[in-house]
């Protein structure tokens, strides 16, 4: 997923209850959602960021001779400006853009 079009806030902004509740009919339900879609979205974000930086990662294991890559502090600079996985979650749960189902109790 291409999370630089995500159109999720950046900070923290109060939400009514209600709305999140609404979705589902519990509000615990609806929070569980959300925490699990938001770890699936840091899990993919870790997993790009980590592959991005496997690139500048030099096989020799001498400590001094430790250099600083700009394009590797620019990556890092670019995924700490985009949205917590939280945000992201929360705003696709508010815009129905997450499939969740509930299995039936047999």
């Amino acid at each position: 997923m291409n999370y630089k079009k995500v159109n999720a806030e950046n900070t923290t902004i109060t939400r009514d209850l209600r709305d999140i509740d609404a979705k589902t009919g519990n509000l615990y339900e609806s929070l569980t959602i959300i925490a699990k879609r938001s770890n699936q979205i840091a899990a993919d974000m870790k997993e790009e960021l980590s592959n991005k930086l496997s690139e500048f990662a030099s096989t020799s294991d001498n400590l001094e001779e430790i250099f600083e890559n700009r394009e590797q502090i620019e990556i890092s600079k670019h995924y700490e400006k985009l949205p917590k996985p939280v945000l992201i979650a929360v705003q696709e749960f508010m815009e129905d853009k997450i499939y969740y189902r509930k299995p039936e109790a047999e």
